[in-house]
């Protein structure tokens, strides 16, 4: 960390969260069947809205980003909200899609990128503001997708994080 600047830190920071839910993500759809990816409650996205919808999103927001408004006129946003019927390898496809956008993104931007501002949707924000409104949105879609796929494999389900009762094991100095 010696040398880094804020903005570079920052910047690091970003990418590791963003990869970080990209790959609880990927777990928690790994334990699922193909089937399961389609499985609809009510009114609920299934996993495979999620990632169309993250997919367009993603497109949209890391394309051009510092030079286009975030949402582009391409875009077709509720369609993203249908019901899918690709395969795994094809919501796989989407899904890798956007993120290696999204990190190709912010592996270009520059420290003196972090102080320009650019537009979503006609609202100007920073540059910072804006990774972090899109870190905030993909982390709330990901726990959608953890808890669909927690609920679909029921006591089956491997845990993602330290599982329930097993805080003091993962951590020895809360042993009393």
């Amino acid at each position: 960390m010696e040398n880094m600047t804020i903005g570079s830190i920052l910047l690091a920071d970003a990418m590791k969260r963003f990869s970080e839910y990209q790959s609880l993500g990927e777990k928690a759809m790994e334990q699922l069947e193909n089937e399961d990816l389609h499985f609809q409650h009510q009114f609920a996205n299934s996993i495979a809205i999620i990632i169309c919808h993250l997919h367009g999103n993603m497109l949209s927001r890391w394309t051009n980003f510092l030079v286009e408004d975030g949402e582009k006129p391409w875009r077709k946003r509720d369609e993203e909200f249908e019901i899918q019927t690709l395969s795994r390898p094809q919501l796989m496809k989407k899904w890798d899609e956007g993120w290696k956008l999204l990190m190709a993104t912010l592996h270009s931007l520059k420290e003196e990128d972090l102080y320009k501002t650019i537009t979503i949707r006609n609202q100007s924000m920073g540059v910072m503001d804006a990774i972090l409104r899109q870190l905030a949105h993909y982390s709330y879609h990901i726990g959608q997708i953890v808890f669909i796929a927690k609920m679909l494999k029921g006591g089956a389900w491997k845990t993602l994080s330290i599982p329930k009762g097993g805080s003091k094991a993962y951590n020895p100095s809360l042993k009393s």
